[in-house]
């Protein structure tokens, strides 16, 4: 069942090996269960999924993750203002 959007989010930033890009998406799982999820896919040797807020899914074979960043999304603000 799909979130809604007001609800909290988990900004993930995933490095992959021998690429100069990285993978940035926000999920509504909590962080801890992120870092349960990584830590599985790595001692396993198994593959990092993740169900983004769009509902895709994102895979990284663990042996490419070069490392994970976890944290609070905050929403990025935009647009004008008066001075």
């Amino acid at each position: 069942m799909a979130k809604k959007d007001n609800e909290s989010k988990t900004s993930v930033r995933v490095g992959i090996s021998e690429s100069a890009q990285e993978l940035h998406f926000e999920t509504h799982l909590e962080a801890t269960k992120v870092v349960q999820l990584a830590n599985e896919a790595i001692s396993a040797g198994k593959t990092f999924e993740v169900t983004d807020i769009k509902e895709r899914v994102i895979l990284v074979p663990a042996g490419k993750i070069s490392y994970i960043e976890i944290g609070d999304a905050t929403d990025q603000k935009v647009g004008f203002t008066s001075l």
